[in-house]
């Protein structure tokens, strides 16, 4: 036990080195570690006075007891009409690297309907207040040491952003967003001309393929897109990415799925009968034998009949199992860690963006949610609230974007429930692009590697798409391991030569 105990302890200072600088508000930090908090001047400056009323003054960021760095933040129309009401808010950050200058990274969360302020906050920006912190600190693994970032709340009806949803679908949401861009890069000009990176999370499955598709089908952007990224994403129908796989998922993590014996028998009872137990041996093949059937649980449509619903039932059961479950991780257990965003836990003291950091970031004084309560897309025929009515982008957008960017990167975290990675690589291996469909040869296993750490994944690249799946990552890969997100944002930039280091 003392042996146990020592390691333990070895292991707490270590965790206090990945979480990056100590950020003592009365101490008075070198230059070196001023440079590392970010407390330096901006690597870009721009001539536009219509910038200077988004300027955020780094050290005077609420609750953060550092000098983030200057940046810039504040509502933008999506269009130049003079009665436009539909605004988008950003949070834009320069990069604090001099080398990385004409690169500018797009990120957003998904949904639909979630704020990018979650991803910056707690996945991939300068400021790190994860679940469980106690205050903010600086991230070590921000994509700001790689690039420009823009953090951007859409479509219209997410966050801080105004206006009425006025879309049924993602190319209707891409026109909205390549005007945001058209008004944005008029106020912050000297990023024009450079290299865009579209990237996201979740339901940006969909948003971030057919924003680039437009992007790449309606020239005239004054920014060179190159390439997308998305974590866990949603790439396909429910019964792909959620239904076929769940039973082999929970099989393969027994340990935090313990359920009895008849409980087990009656989920293969419905794996058995809905055509799930044998499917991913059967049609995902390297390379495909071809198009991969929908299984009978779909009675020959995209939406699974009742009796054959198989997540839902194992997503309920082991949550009064364990009270702390989380579909986004399964791995946490009881303690339940506290969110300072109340997403997804619901134990916070406070939300932090409903407290004056309103004012701080030029944002409306509205009660901010992490996600909508309302849907964000309207019903065009009765002018009521609708559902996205876009096809899945392996069915539809994104072959061509994999043809027309430089790299195309997909990452999926192995301790995702609520899309589990094994959809994902059905998705890919139905989809055909670069002339071929599917991964012609098999993921190999321990193929992805992290420097000072070993083995954490796998990965592979074939005909301009990449794909990575992490270890103990759930659906937020920059947060739950953003070290090896990183990695994979690196490449994706062309820093690095493989998603591995």
């Amino acid at each position: 036990m003392e042996d146990a105990m020592d390691i333990q302890r070895e292991q707490i200072e270590r965790m206090r080195d990945f979480l990056g600088p100590t950020t003592d508000a009365h101490s008075n930090p070198s230059g070196q570690e001023k440079r590392q908090r970010g407390g330096k001047g901006s690597t870009i400056t721009f001539s536009n006075p219509a910038a200077k009323k988004f300027l955020v003054d780094g050290t005077k960021i609420p609750d953060v007891k550092f000098d983030a760095g200057p940046s810039w933040s504040g509502l933008m129309p999506i269009s130049g009409a003079k009665n436009e009401t539909r605004k988008l808010f950003f949070w834009f950050w320069p990069t604090n690297n001099p080398a990385n200058t004409k690169d500018l990274v797009f990120w957003t969360n998904g949904g639909p309907g979630c704020s990018s302020l979650e991803g910056f906050l707690q996945e991939n920006g300068p400021i790190s207040w994860s679940w469980g912190q106690a205050e903010p600190t600086p991230n070590p693994w921000s994509w700001t040491n790689l690039s420009h970032v823009l953090w951007v709340e859409q479509p219209v009806g997410t966050g801080f952003s105004q206006g009425a949803p006025s879309i049924a679908n993602d190319d209707e949401l891409a026109a909205q967003l390549m005007g945001f861009f058209g008004q944005f890069l008029e106020v912050f000009s000297e990023l024009k001309g450079n290299n865009l990176y579209l990237t996201g999370e979740s339901y940006a499955g969909f948003y971030v393929p057919y924003i680039a598709n437009w992007f790449y089908e309606h020239p005239g952007l004054a920014l060179n897109l190159k390439g997308i990224w998305i974590a866990d994403p949603s790439l396909s129908y429910d019964v792909v990415q959620q239904e076929i796989p769940a039973l082999r998922f929970a099989q393969a993590n027994k340990n935090l799925f313990p359920f009895n014996s008849s409980f087990w028998a009656q989920l293969q009872q419905i794996s058995d009968s809905c055509g799930y137990t044998d499917y991913l041996d059967k049609f995902v093949t390297y390379p495909p034998a071809g198009q991969l059937p929908l299984p009978v649980a779909t009675n020959g449509t995209f939406n699974v009949i009742p009796q054959c619903r198989i997540h839902s039932p194992i997503q309920r059961t082991i949550g009064v199992l364990n009270p702390a479950f989380d579909v986004y991780r399964i791995s946490d257990t009881w303690p339940n860690l506290w969110s300072v965003l109340g997403f997804p836990r619901s134990t916070q003291e406070f939300i932090y963006f409903n407290r004056c950091v309103q004012t701080a970031l030029h944002a409306p004084h509205i009660e901010w949610q992490s996600c909508a309560d309302n849907s964000v897309y309207i019903n065009h025929t009765t002018g009521g609230m609708g559902r996205d009515q876009s096809i899945p982008s392996t069915l539809s957008v994104l072959p061509n974007v994999i043809e027309k960017s430089v790299r195309t990167v997909i990452v999926h975290g192995l301790a995702d429930f609520i899309l589990v990675a094994e959809g994902t690589r059905i998705a890919i291996q139905n989809m055909t692009w670069g002339g071929a469909q599917g991964f012609q040869t098999p993921i190999e296993p321990e193929s992805f590697t992290v420097k000072n750490m070993g083995v954490y994944g796998s990965q592979h690249i074939e005909r301009g798409l990449t794909y990575v799946e992490f270890y103990f990552s759930g659906h937020m890969t920059p947060q739950f391991v953003p070290w090896a997100a990183f990695n994979t944002m690196s490449y994706l930039l062309g820093h690095q030569d493989s998603p591995s280091s």
